[in-house]
Formats: C-alpha cells, structure tokens, sequence
C-alpha cells in the first residue's frame, strides 16, 4: 500500500486549498496522512490526522519539539511522498528529513515566499532557510514569476514548476436570494446607498490591512469596510480605527465559512498585501465580477497582468489606496471595464485547468502514484 503525509502550518490551509489533491491521492489507493498546526479540524479523505505543535515564528525554540515529532513521524511510517505547504511547515518538515536514510521523495508547493529583495534581517534569514533545506527538495512548485525566478536563480530544486496557482474551484461559489442580501445588510447596518468595500484576509503583517483602515479617512462617509478574518491584529486594527475616528465605517465581521454572500454586497475588493502567491480572494472577486484594487506585488500582478483587470497602488500607501477607491466609485466604465477583463483572465487559473497540472507533476515525480492512475485509466477504457 502507498502512503502519502501532507504537512501545513494549520489544518484549515489544507481544508481551504488542498482537499481535491487529497482526494485524488486516496481514490488512487493511497493511505493518506495529514500532519498540521493550529485548531484541529477532521478532514474528509484522510486516514491519520496528526497535530504538530507549530509555533507562528520560524525562530521560536519551541518549534524543536515539531520537527522532532514530524522527524518520528517519517521514520516510524514508510511514506513514499511528503507533501509540504506553508512556508512554516514545508520548512520544518524538510529539516525533519535531514538525517533520515532513503527518505521519502519531497514535494514542496511554495504558496508564496514571505520575503522579496529588500536587504532586511528577516528576508535575509527566510532566505538562508530556504536554501538550506533545498537538498530535501525533489519538486517544487511556485506559484508566481517573482518566486519561481527567485527559486531557480538560487537552485531550491532540482526539478521547479510554475503552476497557476492551487485552483479555484467556481462549482462552490454561490448566488444568493435579494432576501439573503438584504437581511446581510441589515444585520451590518449597511445602507442601500452605501459603496461597500470588502477585503477577505487573516488579520496579519502581511495582510497589512492598516492601509485601507488609513484610507477610509480620505474617503466619503458612505464608503463602509468590511474586514472578513480573523488574527493576531484584531485588536490593534480596532484601535487604530478608533484612534483616527474611522471606526463607524468598519465592520469586523471575523472569520466567514460562506463568503459568497458578502461578496453579493460588495462594490468592490480591496487587498493590501505586502506579498502573495496566488489569492483566492483576488480570484474570487474575479469571478463575481467585483471591481479590484490591490497593491502592485507579487502574486497580485500575476494574476491581474491586464492592466485593465484592476487598479494597482504601491504597497503601504493609505493616499493611492484611497484615490484609487474614489476613482473606482466616480467612474462606472472603469467597472464596466475591469469586471469583464477579470472574469476572462480567470480561466487559467481556475480548478479544472489547474489540477491536472498539479496532478501530472506529482506522477512524473511519484512513479507508485502514476502507475496506479494509469492502470485505472486502463481500467476505465
């Protein structure tokens, strides 16, 4: 019997991006494990689901303990595959290889690396680590032009694909009823005549969500935001609207399982990302036909190459976020205009053209994996 262990920093990452792929693995007759951090959540199509101790910062000592347990992990189990994702996790499962004779065959799918080429400490130690544990690298996938150079410049693999992305799957987003929405509305206290923006983001540093919270100080009373998320900034986010008094035009609406419905009253999708793979969020909002305006980084510019796909503003500054957010609002054949550009360039990177992609590369690199599909197909014919 096969076996296959995907890692991630938290189990909600594999649940939100990664459950086609799993699926795929456990109809070709594998046994599939799935190690992960943060709150524990039951995946469908696994057969062991194990809770590593991750800590959110690569320096904390604490993380010693993960690496030993994702180290007995590998050694007690005859893996033919590692699956890693995250930059945290696919780092310390990779460091957990080290030492392990006839180690499992290791792919690494970078959802976006968390540096760029500013010379600051962090990027500088990020870097180091990717590098060191490239050796226990057999496949890597990058999702963007910035990272997949940088891997190639810097030999992080043998063997590096770019791939669009991990897909978007359009047959889960929905359409909702007038009364769905307006009862939405109600409950946020959201005026017909209000011009809503939405950003759907963990509440973090580089999600830098303070932009557009600066922003709404330049812009009109009936501009309301809605922050879809939740994270270690929450709080900081709500005293900063407070202390600039723009506290009325936000909504803190936290985690949201179903987001088609905000989406349904959204004029449009604001990101204020430092870096990206390629965002869901971006995606989603493409398919709805939502307006975008995010800043002019990696992973954002990849997927909205058009320029009339979106408005693009330089990361950090709260004055182009804000005038890009009026001219949007004052021009409805900008609208017109991007809405339809978007939804055409999302094709790529939707799920069924994406994960047969993904899905090859594992078999060229997992000969056990295409044998079994390809004896099905035979099957099947």
């Amino acid at each position: 019997m096969q076996r296959i262990l995907f890692t991630a920093s938290t189990f909600s990452h594999l649940k939100n991006f990664h459950m086609p792929y799993i699926k795929e693995f456990k109809n070709s007759g594998f046994i599939v494990d799935v190690a992960c951090g943060g709150n524990f959540i039951n995946l469908d199509f696994t057969d062991n689901i194990i809770q590593i101790p991750f800590e959110k910062s690569i320096t904390s000592v604490k993380n010693i303990k993960a690496v030993e347990k994702i180290h007995n992990i590998i050694k007690n189990n005859n893996y033919n595959i590692i699956s890693c994702h995250t930059s945290l996790a696919a780092f310390f499962t990779r460091l957990a290889l080290m030492g392990i004779k006839n180690r499992p065959i290791v792919v690494c799918i970078s959802h976006g690396y968390l540096f760029d080429n500013k010379i600051t400490a962090k990027n500088i130690m990020l870097k180091m680590a990717e590098k060191m544990v490239s050796p226990m690298t057999d496949l890597l996938m990058t999702m963007n032009e910035w990272d997949t150079s940088f891997a190639k410049d810097n030999k992080l693999s043998k063997n590096i694909k770019k791939i669009n992305g991990m897909g978007l799957d359009i047959t889960k987003l929905k359409n909702h009823s007038k009364q769905e929405i307006e009862n939405l509305k109600k409950s946020l206290n959201i005026k017909n005549s209000d011009f809503v923006i939405i950003c759907p983001a963990e509440l973090s540093r580089r999600k830098s969500q303070h932009t557009i919270i600066k922003a709404l100080k330049l812009l009109p009373e009936n501009v309301v935001l809605i922050l879809a998320g939740e994270g270690i900034l929450h709080k900081e986010y709500q005293r900063l609207s407070e202390e600039i008094q723009v506290n009325n035009k936000i909504r803190f609406v936290g985690h949201v399982k179903e987001m088609s419905l905000y989406y349904s009253i959204a004029n449009a999708l604001v990101s204020s990302s430092k870096s990206e793979g390629i965002p869901f969020n971006i995606m989603e909002a493409m398919y709805y036909k939502i307006p975008i305006i995010a800043t002019n980084v990696k992973g954002h510019t990849d997927l909205l190459k058009n320029p009339d796909c979106a408005l693009l503003y330089d990361y950090d500054n709260f004055e182009q976020c804000a005038e890009s957010i009026k001219n949007l609002m004052q021009n409805s054949k900008i609208k017109s205009q991007m809405c339809e550009n978007a939804r055409q360039a999302l094709e790529p990177y939707i799920l069924e053209n994406v994960m047969p992609q993904i899905i090859n590369e594992y078999r060229k690199i997992c000969p056990q994996f295409k044998t079994k599909v390809v004896e099905e197909e035979v099957l099947i014919k």
